[in-house]
């Protein structure tokens, strides 16, 4: 058993002894209880309690139409039929602003009067948000970066401050110890600005989850798949005749045996991205897993025991949540590596020319 396996199974066993998740998305939730996997899923609002919650936009598909509301309250006090599914359930447990008649979401699950939903939902959700966000920052630091490096350079000045040789050196690293390294002088520089994209965003995604209020948009299957499938995409595309020739007719394999190592060979191109995907998630994921569960034991120890007991045995859990934190900064370094790293290797593979001089035994 790897040990990303045993580390998420030992956060879910974790989170199965010390938390009681809440039921059904009922209105009220006990505070001494944190539901640990509620704060890890996708979410139609932004959550930052206890100061504000920020409503997002939703886009809905429904009867061969498209429908948008600026938010879920906005869908729920339109005269079209949506309700929240959790008052088909309790209709007695409406929810009013004094202000107005405003039902307010519960479970932001919309759904009609007779309980079928949307019949597609492309609503803008929290993780989105942040993946977006870690975007706009890649092309806001670089954008800035690239003008005064040019700028300096054209002055015949050296980079300078440690913002710019901060990233001067990430930037080089990736250059010269991941594209080069994995994918050959030849062909490198054609993909080295992706390989720069992905590993920044995916750091920016990872320590997102580290700040107040952030969420790690990396801890998204969805968002994992997207980006493995982004190289999927680009290592095909990259892929030479002898790479497509190993595929479907390895050379100097006797015929007969085609009809089995071609399949294997394909059911190979689709394993790459998924082991991509479950890695990136399953440990980013499992280190927000765990830091929950272990601030969760204040709260645990405060339910069994009593509020004295559990604010006492926050000075053995808070120091260990920082011990955490830190290593979580170091993985979230590495694991942006180990993706950019993983997808300079198989472009790499599928770029390279492979000489057929030898025999193939």
């Amino acid at each position: 058993m790897s040990a990303d396996v045993r580390r998420t199974l030992l956060s879910m066993l974790i989170v199965s002894v010390c938390t009681l998740t809440a039921e059904a998305a009922g209105p009220e939730v006990n505070p001494k209880r944190i539901d640990i996997l509620g704060k890890l899923s996708d979410h139609h609002y932004l959550d930052f309690k206890p100061l504000a919650k920020v409503e997002l936009p939703r886009i809905l598909r429904f009867d061969g139409r498209w429908e948008f509301y600026p938010s879920t309250t906005a869908a729920l006090n339109r005269e079209d039929g949506w309700t929240d599914a959790y008052y088909l359930a309790n209709p007695d447990d409406l929810v009013f602003k004094k202000d107005g008649i405003t039902l307010a979401p519960v479970t932001y699950e919309l759904v009609r009067a007779d309980g079928n939903g949307p019949d597609f939902d492309a609503s803008i959700t929290s993780h989105l948000v942040w993946f977006l966000l870690s975007g706009v920052l890649v092309f806001v630091v670089f954008g800035r970066l690239a003008s005064k490096y040019d700028r300096r350079s054209a002055e015949g000045l050296l980079p300078r401050g440690a913002f710019m040789n901060l990233f001067e050196t990430l930037v080089v690293f990736i250059r010269d110890e991941v594209a080069l390294a994995n994918i050959g002088p030849d062909k490198y520089l054609r993909y080295t600005p992706y390989l720069l994209t992905v590993f920044f965003m995916i750091l920016f995604m990872n320590l997102f989850g580290l700040a107040p209020w952030g969420v790690s948009s990396t801890s998204d299957v969805m968002i994992t798949a997207v980006l493995a499938l982004t190289t999927f995409a680009i290592t095909q595309i990259a892929g030479t005749r002898d790479y497509w020739m190993h595929v479907l007719a390895m050379p100097g394999v006797p015929k007969f045996m085609l009809v089995i190592l071609t399949p294997v060979e394909i059911l190979g191109l689709f394993t790459k991205p998924f082991a991509l995907t479950i890695r990136l998630f399953a440990n980013m994921a499992a280190g927000k897993m765990l830091v929950l569960s272990i601030i969760g034991m204040i709260f645990m120890f405060a339910e069994i025991f009593g509020d004295t007991v559990g604010l006492v045995s926050a000075a053995v859990w808070i120091p260990f949540t920082v011990f955490i934190y830190a290593i979580k900064i170091f993985a979230s370094f590495l694991q942006a590596y180990v993706f950019a790293m993983f997808s300079a290797l198989f472009i790499g593979l599928a770029a390279a020319d492979h000489s057929h001089d030898h025999e193939h035994s």
